[in-house]
């Protein structure tokens, strides 16, 4: 009988689970007509506990994609014209009554999958995972922030 030892935790193990699992998202937000990019932003929107600055939407989604900001506004520009997002005035956003159908359903949809591959994961395990990849999160933004300077 082999036995294999499980890899240690590295770049590409992460990357592998995180396409992994961004591929599931992405099949289920395909059926919606949904982009990840606007899955990410909409999902901002939808916690904020009302109307939130448009910058600091923005900022969110440059933080959470690490893309910039002209990419980022494009996808909020996206959502705006989807009518999943409103403007309001001076320089605010809001999620619409579409947009939180969407993003209802999407999280519906998607909570069997992630209870299926979180399942039997001890919590004990889970804990330690979540605790060393928000260090590694906070580490890399340190370096990201350093590279640009």
């Amino acid at each position: 009988m082999t036995t294999t030892t499980p890899p240690l935790l590295n770049p590409r193990v992460i990357a592998l689970a995180h396409y992994a699992a961004r591929a599931v998202l992405e099949q289920v937000l395909a059926r919606h007509d949904v982009t990840f990019q606007q899955s990410v932003s909409l999902r901002l929107a939808a916690v904020a506990d009302g109307p939130m600055e448009r910058e600091h939407l923005v900022d969110g989604v440059v933080g959470s994609l690490k893309i910039d900001a002209a990419e980022a506004s494009a996808v909020v520009d996206e959502l705006i014209a989807a009518q999943l997002l409103a403007p309001q005035e001076p320089s605010r956003v809001r999620i619409t009554d579409a947009g939180r159908e969407l993003y209802d359903t999407t999280s519906a949809e998607t909570a069997p999958i992630s209870a299926r591959v979180y399942a039997d994961i001890p919590v004990e395990d889970l804990a330690v995972a979540g605790r060393v990849l928000t260090l590694i999160t906070e580490r890399a933004n340190t370096e990201l922030a350093t590279l640009n300077g």
